[in-house]
């Protein structure tokens, strides 16, 4: 920071102490963070005329947050998720500015009330098995880019992992020397969770590594996927891998394939066809790293064909014959009706 506002000080230490150290927030999590203020800065200086320079805490209110808000969605044609991304970031600022600077709580209890907007629930876009067997067919493998790509796709959807997930792997995240076969990922928060990887997987990834002298020990901290320049892949990277494959998928069976694709639906993919499969929803949530069984329960409630199938199992048949009541209609005579009851 080059300007020693108060603002400007403690939004420092927020986004390069508090959050990475106390708190232990990804990077990617900072870095979402950043964007929101980076807009909110944007704002004060174009709508209100207050450059950077002398942007103090005092300009953080009720009012300019509503506002900023309010900007996002009309001037910068935002959704309403961005919006409420943009506000979460605030939020958590404001809870830090609470024992930072306690002589304006109230200042930051207003803004606390400020509520994230109702947005639709979005419809879960996953692939059916078959659309997996699709896209994972169009890596040309007998070339080198080929078969590191179907490492990638393959090892997205076999994991369920995040895109970030797949991109921080190392080589000695990988454990495929002997059974059981497990790799380590880091999930939201620097979590570690380790991911049961079946015998089909690990024979794509252990002659890729081995391509590339990954299952060397030496090589250990090296990225497990990298560029050219042995860097290790960004998230755009593998999001372009996946659109590439997608496309040509496509081509062969439009039906198959999604118009559109992210790296995400790999991983609602794979928990589809778990839970499709009959696996318990608790060891979808471990494989996942999800903190609630309620986060994953999201798949059930989107999957219609597995409720239905439950449903069945579970149907008793408990319903009257409904004929029965009516079969005095029938009957000539009540009297004979009611005579031959229960005999």
């Amino acid at each position: 920071m080059t300007t020693t506002t108060d603002f400007a000080r403690h939004l420092s230490r927020f986004l390069s102490e508090y959050l990475p150290h106390e708190r232990n927030v990804s990077p990617n999590t900072i870095a979402s963070y950043r964007d929101a203020f980076l807009g909110f800065i944007d704002y004060m200086k174009k709508e209100k005329g207050i450059s950077l320079d002398r942007l103090g805490l005092k300009h953080l209110t009720h009012d300019q947050v509503l506002g900023y808000l309010k900007w996002i969605l009309e001037v910068r044609k935002c959704s309403p998720a961005t919006r409420n991304h943009r506000l979460a970031a605030i939020h958590s600022f404001c809870w830090y500015l609470q024992y930072a600077v306690i002589e304006m709580m109230e200042q930051w209890q207003k803004i606390l009330t400020i509520k994230a907007m109702r947005t639709e629930s979005a419809t879960l876009n996953y692939l059916s098995t078959e659309g997996v067997r699709l896209l994972l067919a169009q890596p040309d493998t007998t070339t080198r880019n080929g078969r590191r790509h179907l490492a990638i796709l393959s090892l997205m959807y076999d994991t369920g992992a995040r895109v970030q997930e797949i991109a921080d792997l190392t080589a000695d995240c990988v454990r495929i020397a002997f059974e059981p076969y497990t790799i380590r990922l880091f999930g939201k928060g620097r979590k570690a969770r380790i991911v049961p990887l079946v015998k089909e997987q690990v024979k794509i990834l252990r002659e890729y590594m081995e391509e590339h002298h990954l299952d060397d020990n030496a090589n250990g901290t090296s990225p497990l996927f990298f560029n050219n320049r042995h860097e290790k892949l960004t998230r755009e990277g593998i999001a372009y891998i996946l659109a590439t494959y997608a496309n040509l998928a496509r081509r062969v069976a439009p039906d198959l394939m999604p118009e559109r694709i992210s790296c995400h639906s790999l991983r609602h993919s794979k928990a589809m066809h778990l839970l499709q499969a009959g696996v318990n929803l608790v060891y979808i949530r471990d494989l996942l790293g999800h903190v609630s069984i309620q986060t994953t329960d999201i798949y059930a409630r989107a999957d219609s064909k597995a409720k239905r199938e439950a449903l069945e199992k579970a149907y008793a048949d408990l319903v009257p014959n409904r004929d029965s009541y009516r079969a005095w209609e029938k009957s000539k005579d009540l009297r004979d009706w009611l005579r031959d009851l229960g005999h």
